[in-house]
């Protein structure tokens, strides 16, 4: 969320001028003070009293003119009922972040925990440590609060879809699967959340909502960009991961984005907003603009004439809090002018009260509360900073490895050439939305705890613009037991704000790759630090080049895990979240083209594994490790009735609607034997599609379920997958309906596959 407005900019600053004294040891209890006399007993303040009705006491005692106050991310301050002002906007994508105002680093909090950006912790495929990491970042974002230097809501996951290949913000996905993206944000708002749905540990926020998958390519940008969708991908695509994120993650907000979709702003359509949030999947929170949103479909894209007008459609739609000045500057003259009642500020109001009071901020004394011991020796601790590495470690892809040239020996390579513009990166490592981190370990010096290491950048950064350092680095191969060349991206190439044009290499790099590749006197490893993929097909194919390793951005800790890796201290068991397409895959297909299917007459190929068939350099969910694993389906059902509710379940008898079908507890359980035949331990990412029965709606394959499993050498273990049948063997119809195909379905773990058909248990329905 880089900020769109100068005025803007101008609150930020004064806010952070203002708060610059603030104490770094404690903070001063938010409101509801015990010690001060005129608040204590008052109504709201009283923790015997359901939040519901503290809400609406406090709301009940505010002018106007206070709660517009209270409409934008920098809430002003009410000294007469002891509410001290926050600041709403901080971040935790992957650690606790700096790129808010509402959170400063410094003093006794120099630093957070850096784990890997988001894109290298999902190919671990493991939503058990998604969850852990939520943990942690919370734990420190409690600390950071306690101490005065941090807020309690934070404006992170960003689940949308890593729907082109090109897009800057790739990085900070869960990928381009929606069951994967929906499974992380769940996850990892659990973590940043705690269990207690009554109480908040921190308040997350799902974002961006929804269709944003664009920053600024070929001269459209995302404040002028309208996403033109069709129902069906909305429903089986876009909206997936959100709609999982409030149902099963309980997230208390969600971030409306810049873009319009269909020709609405989405921060002012109450269809997207106060019809499917909030009444069709129950969201209990707030939902916020991004920042300068509602400025933005005024001023940018002129969807209002006048400013009091885009404020009340925003207030109108379901949107309870601006990050930005607009609704604070405009609310009251709407009010004024009968565009908006108060009553409708009240009710954004209730939403966001409601959430700082499930918080604890109206609770009095921080130090009594179930997290006010958390300080500065809960930040940057030893156990953080090994799941920073173990995150990284599990995230970490082998993509090539030609004749088991990996992992390399201590023994037979002493010296290792270490080449390559992100050969020494340290803040690379950590993508963007990141903090200051705790410390780095960049791959040289991982490479270093391992053997004698000549360092050689080759290029002087990721844009290798010419060739004057290639010689050296030729040299330094030369005389190598082996050569590590780590290359690859930074956000000077991918960022908010800056979509790709190319899939390759940027500069020079692939030059250096195969002038050092063909010098090399022992073997050449490519590691590659990138949010999106590359198309590196020339790699693939040279046999100077028996080892791939993509890193992904990989944290803190990533030249350690890298290291770990190569040297064989860690079993590499990672999956690639999202297809690696190449260069050719862009012809003739524009960012803003918004299907997800083929459309055959544009030549538009689709997008992602479950709509494109055409060549790959890797596949969504390709990843090898250093041993061999089996897979056996040991037992499954072969044929699951659906039940069909009254006598309009089917379309000529081939597929149910999912709201005409009996879905409570109708679960496929498929029990996969596996086995572990190599010569290592080692942890397997085992991936479950279905195949859906033919047809125009299905897509050719959709992931149902995963697991990762760690098995010892020799050793088989059993593994039981449960998949609702509602959820995930469902398609979508182009009208948007969700539907289960009547008929067989194939389900597909790595070789092995099995056949189980979907029958409908009621006679003679009719279609619908």
């Amino acid at each position: 969320m880089i900020l769109h407005k100068m005025a803007f900019l101008a609150v930020i600053l004064f806010f952070l001028i203002s708060s610059s004294s603030v104490c770094v040891h404690s903070r001063e209890t938010f409101a509801c003070d015990t010690k001060d006399a005129a608040t204590a007993t008052l109504r709201f303040c009283q923790l015997s009293v359901p939040i519901p009705e503290r809400v609406r006491d406090l709301i009940g005692r505010m002018t106007l003119a206070e709660k517009v106050s209270l409409l934008g991310n920098t809430a002003a301050a009410i000294p007469r009922l002891g509410i001290k002002g926050y600041e709403w906007w901080s971040e935790a994508l992957h650690g606790v972040s700096n790129v808010g105002p509402g959170t400063k680093f410094g003093g006794v909090y120099p630093a957070a925990t850096s784990f890997p950006q988001v894109i290298t912790t999902v190919a671990s495929f493991n939503a058990s440590l998604w969850e852990s990491i939520g943990r942690v970042v919370s734990n420190e974002a409690r600390a950071m609060y306690n101490g005065g230097v941090g807020g309690l809501t934070y404006w992170s996951p960003n689940v949308n879809i890593l729907r082109d290949p090109r897009w800057g913000r790739g990085q900070e996905t869960p990928g381009e699967d929606p069951v994967v993206a929906g499974k992380y944000a769940a996850s990892y708002v659990r973590g940043l959340q705690g269990n207690d749905r009554s109480r908040l540990k921190v308040a997350a926020c799902c974002k961006h909502f929804t269709a944003y998958d664009l920053d600024n390519w070929n001269g459209v940008d995302r404040f002028h960009f309208n996403a033109k969708v069709s129902k069906q991908d909305i429903e089986d695509t876009f909206d997936v991961p959100f709609r999982m994120c409030v149902k099963e993650g309980n997230v208390a907000s969600i971030m409306c984005s810049y873009n319009q979709v269909n020709g609405v702003p989405t921060c002012a359509d109450p269809n997207l907003l106060k019809k499917t949030i909030r009444n069709q999947w129950g969201l209990n929170g707030y939902i916020v603009s991004d920042c300068d949103s509602v400025g933005v479909l005024y001023d940018t894209q002129h969807y209002t004439g006048t400013p009091e007008e885009a404020a009340a459609d925003s207030i109108k739609a379901g949107l309870d809090l601006d990050c930005g000045p607009f609704l604070g500057a405009h609310t009251i003259d709407a009010v004024k002018k009968n565009l908006l009642r108060e009553s409708d500020v009240d009710n954004a109001l209730i939403n966001t009260l409601t959430v700082q009071m499930r918080l604890g901020m109206f609770d009095g004394d921080i130090a009594a509360q179930p997290y006010g011991h958390l300080g500065p020796a809960h930040v940057c601790t030893p156990v953080h900073k090994g799941l920073a590495l173990e995150a990284a470690q599990q995230g970490i892809v082998l993509l090539k490895n030609h004749g088991s040239s990996l992992p390399l020996s201590s023994q037979r390579h002493r010296t290792v050439a270490v080449i390559g513009p992100n050969s020494d990166a340290t803040v690379t490592m950590i993508g963007n939305y990141a903090g200051i981190a705790c410390g780095y370990t960049s791959p040289v010096q991982g490479i270093t705890g391992y053997a004698r290491t000549i360092h050689q950048k080759g290029c002087v950064d990721v844009h290798c613009m010419d060739d004057r350092l290639f010689d050296a680095a030729v040299e330094a191969a030369r005389g190598a037991d082996a050569t590590v060349l780590v290359m690859g991206l930074d956000q000077s190439i991918e960022a908010e704000f800056k979509d790709r044009n190319s899939l390759l290499l940027p500069g020079k790099q692939q030059e250096l790759v195969s002038r050092v590749a063909k010098a090399a006197k022992g073997p050449v490893i490519l590691v590659l630090m990138s949010g999106g993929p590359i198309d590196i097909s020339f790699a693939e194919k040279d046999r100077k080049i028996p080892a791939i390793v993509w890193a992904g951005y990989p944290g803190q800790e990533g030249g350690t895990a890298i290291a770990d890796i190569l040297f064989g201290s860690a079993n590499p068991g990672g999956k690639l979240p999202m297809t690696w397409y190449p260069q050719d895959y862009l012809t003739n297909l524009p960012m803003t083209e918004m299907s997800m299917r083929p459309v055959h007459s544009k030549r538009i190929p689709g997008r992602t594994y479950r709509f494109y068939d055409g060549p790959v350099v890797y596949p969504f969910g390709h990843g090898l490790s250093y041993t061999r694993f089996t897979h056996n389906i040991a037992d499954a059902p072969k044929v699951i009735p659906i039940a069909v509710r009254g006598r309009n379940g089917t379309v000529s008898g081939k597929s149910i609607r999912v709201t005409h079908a009996r879905c409570d507890r109708l679960s496929l359980g498929v029990h996969v034997e596996v086995t572990n035949v190599g010569s290592r331990d080692g942890t397997h990412t085992m991936l479950v599609f279905s195949a859906p029965p033919g047809g125009e709606w299905a897509p050719k394959k959709q992931l149902v379920a995963f697991e990762r499993v760690h098995v010892a050498v020799g050793e088989k273990k059993r593994v039981q997958v449960n998949i609702h049948v509602c959820k995930y063997l469902s398609v979508v119809d182009r009208a948007g309906n969700r539907r289960i195909p009547i008929g067989d379905h194939g389900i597909h773990i790595g070789d092995e596959s099995h056949t189980v058909s979907l029958q409908a248990s009621t006679l003679g329905v009719i279609k619908s």
